[in-house]
């Protein structure tokens, strides 16, 4: 029995919902997204509150698929936005249209294309990757920080905002010969 699945989801003014062949089609004011219901999970939708049922109480995705429905609302209501760092010496990134040019110690700079759905920002050493799709714009932002993981011994590289490197020490002289 799933306690989460069992909470009924209470829908925004702007916000639509609609079942249809299995999928959940959800429609907001940042733009729609869908969601293929497992086997066995069905929702129901009365006034403004979106119930999610599930044939057997003891399914494993029930509480999953409301958590990423009611996840999908939010995202199509209020957008999701993740903040990435970049530390280094000549370390630095700049947008040309929806272009990412990343400067991050290569012989090259990096470039890289937002995709649809997926805004980007630069402000000094941060890059800003937003949407309404939290699965796409968590995607974009880890592709990102794959150019350049942070390294533990400076610490150098691209990392999520608030995310902590673990240093290691590095090499240590010797004590005596």
């Amino acid at each position: 029995m799933s306690r989460i699945g069992k909470k009924i989801i209470i829908l925004p003014e702007k916000v639509s919902v609609e079942e249809r062949d299995g999928f959940v089609l959800i429609k907001g004011p940042k733009g729609d997204l869908s969601f293929r219901l497992p086997r066995g999970i069905a929702t129901s939708l009365k006034e403004k509150e979106l119930t999610i049922t599930a044939k057997n109480e003891s399914n494993p995705s029930w509480g999953t698929s409301r958590s990423i429905i009611d996840g999908m609302i939010y995202g199509v209501v209020n957008g999701y936005e993740k903040k990435l760092d970049i530390e280094g010496v000549g370390f630095k990134a700049q947008l040309q249209g929806n272009k990412l040019i990343l400067n991050i110690g290569f012989s090259h700079p990096v470039e890289f294309e937002s995709p649809v759905g997926v805004t980007l920002r630069v402000e000094k050493n941060s890059i800003f990757v937003s949407g309404f799709d939290k699965f796409l714009v968590g995607q974009v932002a880890a592709k990102i920080r794959n150019f350049k993981k942070p390294e533990p011994y400076k610490g150098k590289g691209i990392r999520y905002s608030g995310e902590i490197i673990r240093r290691k020490a590095g090499k240590k002289a010797s004590a005596g010969a």
